[in-house]
């Protein structure tokens, strides 16, 4: 059975997730160790209650194997009452101990649970903004929800199950050593035919589980890339190429489903043949054994039950085993993060003011391949500076630099002659804000949404950030004020508004230096205008770098910078790039027809 051709599947499946990486096997083991000695206690407590449980249930087969000698002993008085006691007894303890072997199981795989559910989160929180921009949001989400849900059933059964097979296999098999030596050998007859189909099944199931769950990351990333981009997709009519694509990542995701559904049906025909050959071999040399006086049929009766009992904790640890295959894939792609390394910085950096500064930058996101090329940019506290460019020529890629959400390639970023990538993302938040066209608006109250960016400030404060955005007024019409709850199942807020709110936000953060990347897009071009103006007083004495794709924002900066092509080509006033003649000029005469 075992050399059966494999069902055809695709071997294009993507293998891996490509944008987080996977936990390597040393990452696993040492996370796991890390569980097990952070719950030693309930584990040792659920192993003792097992093994309480277990030695009980072997009350029944010495019972019954007494009882068989007797009478093969012709003995007359078998104290069936004294026997029916004990046997009882043992059915009583072992209820009551099976019972909390489950509920100190159960009670152990949650606790672990929350611990894998915690350690993710506070560990994804903490990486690098620059990686998690980068992370696509198919891979993050299924991460953080097929993977946790399939950790879910293992943390809850698979762990305390397998630890409990195991126990309870062990005890069984020293049982029966002490019973009836002969007939433990007879146990390993079988032996050779599990080991061999758990090797060619083990060989193929992990890469198999890798890619089926990379697969299925694919066809995550492919769908929540569709819907985002739905209203482009609909103006350029690509909905066919986009069904087209979802039905061939599902066609590879549904291949790896169908492979890894071939090998189960391999592995546990074999179990089933060799729970048959252990009693098979236990009774055939057993018999052999007792024909020729070298057991008695007491100790071949104790011996063949206690072999048949092997059968469930055998089961049970192939069983949760394949289970932990596929948890373990999982648990190497959620502790995957924990092989990046941690955005620390150096605690002993610190910005000796507030001047901004980048020195023969180069950053790419792909190796090899540049979308910055020796930029060099001073930009003085109080500075207004506008970054404007065609599509395509580095204008935000830059900006994020100056936030400190990536470190380059090559060169320097500075904020008081102290390097952006060497402090921590808290201290850089400090000083330097960026502030883009994508708002989130959390699950809470308004007020709770805007305390995000400075616990404990007061309501009068809140309003007058909301008051500084144009944002008051809508915001007092509602009818529970700032107690009005937001987000999903409340209200439900516009593109607009949640700009407005996310602004205000900035106002009450109160950096020194924002960079602002379309920051007032989703409002239309006469609120922008109006809204600009009034943030210009809030900002007043502030270091303002915004990446203008409206060019009245250029007009007021201080000074503007013309990104082409990864490259600073101009620098100067409006005034000065207009008089120049240059690509400002051509620029400001396009916008103004």
């Amino acid at each position: 059975m075992i050399g059966v051709a494999a069902p055809e599947y695709d071997p294009a499946a993507p293998q891996s997730a490509t944008t987080l990486p996977v936990g390597t096997p040393a990452t696993v083991r040492a996370y796991v160790g890390q569980l097990l000695r952070r719950h030693r206690k309930a584990f040792a407590l659920l192993i003792g209650v097992n093994a309480i449980a277990v030695i009980s249930s072997m009350v029944g087969p010495y019972l019954l194997g007494g009882i068989v000698e007797d009478l093969s002993d012709d003995v007359q008085d078998l104290h069936l009452g004294r026997t029916a006691a004990l046997f009882a007894g043992a059915l009583v303890v072992q209820t009551v101990f099976v019972r909390l072997v489950r509920l100190r199981g159960g009670m152990l795989g949650e606790e672990m649970l929350a611990d894998l559910r915690e350690d993710f989160l506070v560990r994804s929180v903490g990486l690098p903004p620059g990686v998690l921009e980068r992370a696509g949001t198919g891979d993050l989400l299924s991460r953080i929800t097929t993977d946790i849900d399939r950790l879910a059933n293992a943390m809850r059964e698979a762990v305390p199950q397998l630890a409990i097979g195991v126990v309870w296999a062990l005890l069984l098999m020293g049982a029966l050593g002490v019973t009836a030596p002969p007939l433990a050998l007879a146990v390993l007859v079988a032996l050779p035919l599990l080991v061999a189909g758990c090797r060619w099944y083990f060989r193929r199931a992990p890469s198999a589980y890798r890619s089926e769950a990379a697969g299925y990351a694919a066809v995550a990333a492919v769908l929540a890339e569709t819907v985002d981009a739905g209203r482009t997709v609909e103006a350029h009519r690509l909905g066919e190429r986009r069904i087209a694509l979802s039905d061939r990542r599902i066609t590879e995701w549904t291949a790896w489903e169908r492979y890894t559904l071939w090998l189960r049906s391999v592995l546990f025909p074999v179990i089933n043949l060799t729970h048959t050959t252990i009693l098979l071999a236990v009774l055939m040399i057993g018999g052999t054994f007792v024909l020729n006086d070298w057991l008695t049929v007491g100790q071949l009766t104790t011996g063949a039950m206690l072999a048949m009992m092997m059968v469930e904790p055998v089961g049970l640890i192939l069983r949760w085993y394949d289970e932990l295959q596929v948890a373990q894939v999982s648990l190497a792609r959620l502790v995957g993060v924990r092989d990046i390394e941690p955005d620390a910085g150096d605690a002993e950096v610190h910005p000796d003011g507030r001047d901004v500064e980048a020195a023969g930058v180069r950053f790419g996101y792909r190796e090899g391949v540049d979308v910055l090329h020796q930029v060099s940019l001073s930009v003085a506290p109080g500075t207004r500076l506008a970054l404007v460019g065609p599509s395509g020529a580095g204008k935000s890629t830059l900006g994020r630099l100056l936030a400190g959400i990536y470190a380059p390639r090559e060169g320097r970023v500075t904020l008081g002659e102290a390097e952006l990538s060497r402090m921590p993302a808290e201290r850089v938040r400090e000083h330097v804000a960026l502030v883009n066209q994508e708002h989130h608006v959390f699950v809470g109250s308004l007020r709770d949404n805007l305390l995000l960016a400075r616990q404990g400030a007061g309501d009068a404060e809140l309003w007058a950030a909301l008051g500084a955005v144009d944002a008051d007024g809508w915001a007092r019409a509602l009818d529970d004020g700032l107690g009005t709850e937001v987000g999903s199942g409340g209200l439900s807020l516009t593109p607009a508004q949640a700009q407005q709110i996310a602004l205000a936000r900035l106002v009450l953060a109160d950096p020194h230096t924002l960079v602002l990347d379309e920051a007032t897009s989703l409002l239309d071009p006469r609120a922008a205008r109006h809204l600009e103006r009034s943030l210009a007083r809030v900002l007043d004495g502030r270091t303002v770098v915004a990446i203008a794709h409206r060019l009245h924002t250029a007009h007021d900066a201080d000074v503007i910078a013309v990104v082409e092509n990864g490259r600073i080509s101009e620098l100067g006033s409006h005034d000065a790039l207009v008089e120049a003649d240059g690509a400002y000029a051509a620029l400001w005469r396009s916008w103004h027809g």
